[in-house]
């Protein structure tokens, strides 16, 4: 059984479990406290749904190795910022401890995936 050729950024793997995970987080972060809205609230959001912003830009940055992998740098610091936030968010009894940890786990995943992608471009990278 042959797998699908990966056209766009958005049948990568790693890209479906971000965008999954900032859904998520977007939906729980609906009932983080009204003082939060410009602080926590707004910087989970936005480094989520970053990661996978700078994976989709690395994906058209393909042609140059250099600037695929430092796209994909910046997705990788967005993965550990939410991991942050998320740990920021469990602390604040915001989140349980249980979906903070298993949010936290995604994101081990997400940056096990980027990593790998950084350590080895080249099956990544647009053949000229």
């Amino acid at each position: 059984m042959e797998k699908e050729p990966i056209k766009n950024h958005q049948d990568l793997k790693v890209y479906q479990m971000a965008f999954d995970a900032a859904m998520k987080i977007f939906e729980l972060s609906k009932k983080f406290p009204v003082e939060e809205r410009y602080s926590l609230t707004d910087q989970i959001r936005r480094s989520s749904r970053s990661v996978c912003a700078n994976l989709a830009e690395a994906w058209r940055k393909r042609r140059y190795e250099a600037d695929f992998v430092a796209k994909l740098n910046d997705s990788e610091a967005e993965a550990a910022e939410t991991q942050t936030w998320i740990e920021f968010a469990v602390k604040c009894n915001y989140l349980d401890v249980e979906l903070g940890r298993e949010l936290y786990g995604i994101y081990n995943r997400i940056l096990g995936g980027l990593v790998n992608m950084i350590t080895d471009p080249s099956p990544w990278l647009m053949k000229r």
